[in-house]
């Protein structure tokens, strides 16, 4: 395939954004569901689950870690350390946050378009992590599982008000 719009990459990299700002089958997308999430919404618990912002953070998290790759960087990533969101004490540092977050994926999903496609099938840095194909696809559904708990939190929190 040599026109980038019906690459695999290309196609790939659609799928992130969908999933992130719309379009996606499920027609469920992270930015619309943060619209209207305060920083008191996005930091608060509810019983032993993640915050709001610790599910955001650590579904960017591995979009970081990759993103990191795809520049040249060698894998460097620690699941125990995935969920360690910066404390969220305003509004500012809420925006902040979700800035990064939609700024990180558009940028991976940009380079991940760019591949060739041969990329794909290489494996990321030692072959216990799999292939590009296996992350990215990773990454993708992990965002749509923890969508789905943002989601439900969100309703939870609505129903309080």
């Amino acid at each position: 395939m040599n026109d980038i719009h019906n690459s695999q990459p290309a196609i790939i990299a659609d799928h992130i954004k969908q999933v992130y700002f719309g379009g996606n089958w499920t027609a469920v997308n992270l930015k619309d569901t943060l619209n209207g999430i305060s920083w008191e919404m996005a930091s608060r618990k509810v019983e032993s689950f993640h915050s709001i912002a610790e599910l955001v953070y650590h579904m960017n998290y591995f979009v970081t870690v990759l993103l990191k790759v795809l520049h040249g960087k060698p894998l460097q990533g620690n699941d125990a350390v995935s969920f360690d969101c910066p404390p969220i004490n305003s509004q500012a540092d809420w925006e902040s946050l979700q800035k990064r977050v939609f700024a990180e994926v558009e940028e991976f999903a940009d380079l991940v378009a760019a591949l060739p496609e041969y990329r794909l099938w290489e494996l990321v840095s030692d072959k216990k992590y799999g292939t590009y194909y296996r992350n990215i696809h990773g990454i993708v559904e992990h965002c749509h599982y923890h969508l789905g708990q943002i989601v439900l939190i969100k309703k939870y929190f609505l129903q309080d008000q």
